[in-house]
């Protein structure tokens, strides 16, 4: 029997408690033996809950006890989960965690420290929620050389952007409603300005590329500046809207990302809609590969940490060997990246067509009956600079969204 403790009882810690309880004798055989629950650690107590007899407060008193091989940290957010998760480890408790901050932040050290004690420091739900995407980027996909990551990585925003679409309803409207369901937090900045996103993809970017790559030199915009004029411009195009998390390599060049983008019905990821997440892989022999699922909640996310504990508990004194150096990758410039970008400005095409063309070059324009007083046109392809440096030539630029190239 192993003996595991679980560091927060939230929404994802009482999830795993209840995949371990409710599946206990078929995760008993896949890992080949038991595993038991012997603490919880939490700052509040449960009275009336079962889980009650097994709180306890003290972190110390789960690091103290020889018989804990398996800590499992699912309280989010980097402190005290940092320190918690490097004193288990070297104390010679192997470590599962969904915490995408911690993982970005400290991924490749406490990776390092693992492989030093011979343990294994797993984190396949800190991103995607219940979708396998961790395991098989390190296990699965060796064989290849990844050159393109693109996904839909926050749950919210992807609701958020489908309502707006499918009800024709503004952002605050359609955010007000996904708070009231719990999809979005009270304060949803993670979520809607794309750090959460940015995140999951510094982690996928560091296992795929080997090298650490910090989520703080990744260009990142949210979703708060999309309307619903936004919206129906796209879908008269042809476009939906998602926001990207991407990382490309270019001509040796990586380029890291996160943004809205609009995408046609060809792309793979056009038909992810709702709280749903898709990841879109690409390798130099493979060629696609396409991961899709429930991003988050409570008990897909505890699926994918009980799947880690049951992986550790089969390699107890083997390490699982991830590829993520601390040595840091170095980005391409973003201003450097091309694309097509569409543009709402101000006015009328048969005004402005002219003065446009003359900065831009040709476009395409779009024009919708009931929204008076602007348009829209479609850039050629241009760098991130170019657009930029025209833009600033032209008044009544409204909003601009980048168009993803398959």
């Amino acid at each position: 029997m192993i003996k595991i403790a679980v560091l927060g009882y939230g929404t994802v810690g009482s999830g795993v408690v209840e995949v371990i309880n409710t599946n206990y004798e078929s995760i008993a055989k896949k890992a080949r033996q038991e595993i038991q629950i012997k603490y919880v650690l939490d700052l509040r107590d449960f009275p009336g809950d079962p889980i009650q007899e097994k709180i306890v407060h003290d972190f110390q008193v789960i690091l103290k006890d020889e018989e804990i091989r398996i800590v499992v940290e699912v309280m989010g957010g980097v402190e005290p989960a940092y320190t918690f998760v490097k004193s288990a480890l070297e104390h010679g408790k192997s470590v599962v965690t969904s915490n995408k901050e911690l993982v970005a932040k400290h991924g490749s050290e406490l990776i390092a420290l693992a492989k030093e004690k011979n343990l294994n420091f797993l984190f396949e739900a800190s991103v995607g929620g219940g979708i396998p995407i961790i395991r098989p980027l390190n296990q699965s996909l060796t064989a290849d050389e990844i050159c393109e990551i693109v996904g839909i990585l926050n749950g919210t925003t992807n609701y958020i952007l489908t309502k707006m679409r499918v009800d024709g309803l503004d952002f605050d409207e359609v955010l007000k409603e996904a708070q009231a369901l719990g999809y979005a937090e009270r304060n949803p900045a993670a979520d809607i300005e794309g750090y959460d996103a940015c995140r999951k993809i510094a982690i996928l970017s560091s296992l795929a590329f080997g090298s650490q790559v910090d989520y703080e030199d990744i260009y990142t915009e949210g979703i708060t500046k999309i309307t619903a004029k936004d919206i129906k411009f796209a879908d008269r195009l042809g476009y939906s809207i998602k926001l990207f998390g991407s990382s490309k390599k270019v001509d040796g060049k990586i380029y890291i990302m996160v943004a809205p983008m609009m995408i046609t019905e060809e792309n793979p990821l056009y038909s992810v809609n709702g709280v749903y997440n898709g990841i879109f892989v690409k390798g130099n022999v493979l060629g696609n590969v396409m991961f899709y699922g429930s991003g988050a909640g409570k008990l897909p996310t505890a699926s994918a940490v009980v799947s880690d504990v049951v992986d550790e508990v089969k390699h107890i004194g083997t390490n699982i060997l991830t590829t993520w150096s601390s040595k840091k990758l170095e980005l391409a410039d973003i201003q450097d990246s091309k694309k097509r970008f569409f543009v709402r400005i101000e006015g009328s095409p048969k005004k402005r067509i002219a003065e446009i063309e003359r900065v831009f070059g040709t476009v395409q324009t779009v024009e919708i009956e009931e929204i008076a007083g602007e348009f829209g046109f479609v850039t050629r392809v241009l760098s991130e600079a170019e657009f930029a440096e025209k833009a600033g030539q032209i008044d009544g630029i409204l909003n601009r969204i980048r168009i993803d190239q398959q």
